[in-house]
């Protein structure tokens, strides 16, 4: 059964420049890295880890094009998170979206300079654990 998100992992070709993209979005520096390989962050509430991995490692037969499922992080403002995001070079793969009416769980995601897929999420359920749990 699955039992949480351990590790979001991203591609990049340019392992440099999108560990420089992601430190700036993220406003911290990478908690651990592998020369040439691999960079990782710790963000959020829960401490949820975020990977960049040189692309050259990437599994046989991986795409270089957005695809497959979409990994929703939850944000407190959606609309400024998916600006910013714009503003460093993200574009737009699904723009903001309510899903359902009025059940407050509103999507939008969008491509990183790399070629991956980055899903927001305003999600009322996520805020209800987090008060019940607090942050790490």
């Amino acid at each position: 059964m699955l039992q949480g998100m351990a590790t979001s992992t991203f591609y990049a070709d340019d392992l440099e420049v999108a560990k420089d993209w992601y430190t700036e979005f993220f406003g911290v520096e990478p908690y651990f890295t592998v020369a040439g390989a691999y960079y990782e962050w710790r963000i959020g509430d829960y401490q949820a880890e975020f990977g960049i991995v040189n692309r050259a490692y990437a599994p046989a037969g991986a795409k270089n094009t957005p695809g497959g499922a979409i990994l929703n992080w939850h944000v407190n403002d959606l609309q400024a998170t998916f600006d910013r995001l714009q503003e460093l070079g993200a574009t737009v793969y699904d723009p903001i979206t309510e899903r359902g009416a009025d059940t407050g769980f509103i999507t939008a995601s969008v491509v990183d300079p790399f070629g991956n897929i980055l899903g927001l999420m305003s999600n009322p359920h996520y805020l209800e654990v987090l008060a019940k749990t607090g942050p790490a």
